[in-house]
């Protein structure tokens, strides 16, 4: 006869194994939700922190862009840029460590972003002096340009004005020069043959031509001065050139700031009297046949003329 044990104690272990089960299940299941909430909690975390950095990030880049448009406008107002490129060798360092994601403090950034907007506000301040003082300057340059602009015209009328005196002056002075030069009239030529025998006539035979004698009249001038005049003799042929031989007494001198050759001179004691002057010219080769032109100066002006023919 076997030995079986009682019913109600088997039902009593299956329903203790049954409730443990059953708890065992419960604490699992609450594990499970519970982590899950955790994950949930994180992914919302970093989503934060992701948008928050990304936020600074666009805030720095921001002031960054504006810095650089401060430096640029600071510059060409002339100002000084220093204290501004100062300002952005920071910023660049904290866009880097901001970049690298260690150990951020947001806050500390919120921070730091304000101080630079704040400066940014003041270097607006700064700027809209500087434009202010090259406004200013711009009108007194400009007024110094239509001062010095009323300068050279006044130094230019002055100049004007003082080149015409000495133009009139030195047109004074030639006439009173002119009006005092000497003037010659009645100018003859006369023929001198071997024989020393003078003779006057319309037109001279070129064989008995060897030398011509010129005479003229020295008018009375109270302008000239009375001293020795240096008289000057062009003898011009029938082709219009200069009979000259310098080896004979023919040389340079200067009319009207022009070199021009002359055939002889002669020194006359100017007296102021009328007086009559007489030259002898001798010329070391034959006279063409034509007409000739005589021409006397004297102290750079012509004074007299005459003419003979040669046939």
């Amino acid at each position: 006869m076997e030995n079986n044990p009682p019913r109600s104690k088997t039902n009593g272990a299956l329903l203790a194994a049954l409730i443990i089960m059953t708890g065992l299940a419960g604490v699992s299941s609450y594990l499970y939700f519970d982590q899950k909430k955790v994950s949930e909690n994180q992914e919302v975390t970093i989503s934060e922190r992701v948008e928050e950095l990304s936020t600074t990030r666009v805030k720095l880049d921001s002031i960054s862009t504006a810095l650089d448009a401060k430096i640029a406008e600071v510059q060409k107002l002339g100002g000084d840029v220093s204290e501004l490129e100062k300002v952005k060798a920071q910023l660049e360092v904290d866009k880097a460590s901001l970049r690298k994601g260690n150990r951020i403090s947001i806050a500390k950034y919120e921070s730091k972003i304000k101080q630079y907007e704040a400066f940014l506000v003041e270097k607006d301040t700064l700027i809209a002096n500087l434009q202010k003082e090259n406004v200013t300057l711009a009108t007194n340059v400009k007024v110094l340009d239509e001062e010095n602009t009323g300068l050279k015209t006044e130094k230019q009328r002055l100049t004007d004005s003082v080149t015409t005196v000495v133009s009139q002056n030195q047109e004074l002075s030639t006439k009173v020069t002119r009006a005092a030069a000497l003037k010659a009239q009645n100018v003859k030529v006369f023929s001198v043959n071997a024989k020393g025998k003078v003779k006057e006539d319309d037109a001279y035979k070129a064989k008995r031509l060897d030398k011509i004698k010129l005479v003229y009249t020295l008018l009375d001038n109270p302008l000239t001065k009375e001293e020795p005049k240096e008289v000057f003799v062009r003898v011009l042929d029938p082709s219009g050139a200069v009979v000259s031989d310098m080896a004979n007494g023919s040389g340079t001198f200067t009319v009207d700031g022009n070199e021009t050759i002359y055939t002889t001179k002669q020194t006359v004691n100017y007296t102021s009297n009328g007086q009559n002057v007489e030259l002898l010219y001798t010329r070391g080769i034959p006279y063409k046949p034509g007409k000739y032109t005589i021409e006397l100066y004297s102290e750079g002006f012509r004074i007299g003329a005459g003419e003979f023919a040669v046939r």
